[in-house]
């Protein structure tokens, strides 16, 4: 098995947040050193973090994380709602949306299913 050393090859790798709508890690944290942003992005306060680390146990996803150097905890923050990542992704795979067009989008393709299917099919 290969080991890629990010940090000595200088390579980054996005690790995205979800920004779950039930975010574990913001419920989980004992001193509320996390909390939703005025766009509702769940954003970490560092002068509030004791370090427990109990976010990055908490989130199922992996998108908590502990810096051994900083010895903070971080995670993505959407770069304050111009995600870089978005910005310098060369084949567009990675996209910033407004999650109620995603509702929108959801919300079209399962009419299309009850037009398809039936109103029994939708059930």
């Amino acid at each position: 098995m290969t080991v890629i050393d990010y940090e000595a090859a200088a390579t980054s790798v996005p690790v995205m947040c979800m920004q779950c709508e039930e975010a574990c890690c913001l419920k989980v944290c004992p001193v509320e050193a996390l909390s939703r942003d005025e766009k509702g992005a769940v954003v970490t306060n560092p002068d509030k973090c004791i370090v427990c680390k109990m976010c990055v146990s908490a989130c199922p996803l992996g998108n908590m994380s502990f810096s051994p150097v900083t010895k903070k905890v971080f995670k993505c923050d959407n770069c304050g709602g111009e995600p870089k990542c978005v910005k310098f992704c060369p084949s567009g795979a990675i996209q910033f949306i407004d999650p109620t067009e995603t509702l929108d989008r959801k919300k079209a393709v399962a009419e299309s299913f009850k037009d398809v299917y039936g109103q029994e099919g939708a059930q």
